[in-house]
């Protein structure tokens, strides 16, 4: 099973982008399952007709006996969805939530009973706290990658992910296998990020570049990959896809 954490600064395409790659890996014929760690839990709304699914936590607050099935929901192309939530708005931790949300999944067994080939955990990165740093450092993901653009408050959480990312590689757990650049098109962009990969000692592993089809889709409530399947920008996300799936653990 391959295990990836794909961390990056809220409203940077980050989920956008792990949906598509989720999609992309399905067609291929890959058992994909995405778990969304954010309290907006709008990771996998492109894989569900831009339906929010009910989180983990929810479902913990509001059910009594929470089953495996009521937490794990089949999308587009077969992914299984699973959304880890938040508190109550002004109540509790965030990234306590998570790793409610991680126990309660493994408590029920949902790797062993789905046996997904490609796990992705889809991880707000503006904050790296215990909780959203549960992927890395709970043994749950092997290999992280960052989504950043080249504008400045993306970069400085990609420092920060890095960061934290390397103090728990010492500890034998996940390690950092390169940025995504996910372009905004600002000046100097490629520059800026390839700079910036540079400076935390990461490569810059591909480009996505800005495309009206992205828009559309979610518009859609879809992914690109779903949406489009035939279009150059799904082929795009088909080879991101297929080059982490050949990256060395």
């Amino acid at each position: 099973m391959k295990k990836i954490a794909i961390y990056g600064k809220g409203g940077i395409g980050k989920s956008t982008t792990v949906s598509n790659l989720s999609a992309a890996l399905a067609t291929t014929g890959l058992k994909v399952m995405q778990i969304g760690c954010d309290p907006k839990a709008d990771s996998t709304r492109n894989l569900t007709g831009g339906e929010k699914i009910p989180t983990v936590l929810e479902l913990l607050r509001d059910k009594e006996n929470v089953k495996l099935e009521d937490l794990v929901f089949v999308g587009d192309e077969g992914v299984l969805c699973v959304e880890a939530g938040g508190p109550v708005p002004g109540v509790g931790c965030a990234g306590r939530g998570i790793i409610t949300a991680f126990e309660k999944l493994e408590e029920l067994n949902a790797f062993e009973v789905y046996q997904p080939d490609v796990v992705i955990y889809d991880v707000l990165g503006d904050v790296v706290c215990g909780g959203f740093a549960m992927p890395i450092r709970g043994g749950y993901a092997e290999e992280v990658y960052i989504v950043s653009s080249g504008e400045m408050m993306s970069l400085y959480a990609a420092n920060n992910i890095a960061s934290a990312v390397k103090m728990f590689g010492k500890r034998k757990y996940a390690s950092l296998k390169g940025i995504i650049l996910n372009s905004k098109n600002i000046e100097n962009e490629e520059a800026l990020v390839l700079q910036a990969a540079k400076e935390i000692e990461t490569d810059v592993i591909y480009k996505i570049d800005r495309n009206p089809l992205v828009q559309q889709a979610e518009a859609l409530g879809k992914t690109v990959v779903s949406a489009f399947k035939d279009s150059n920008m799904s082929k795009k996300y088909l080879e991101l896809a297929k080059m982490l799936l050949t990256q060395e653990e």
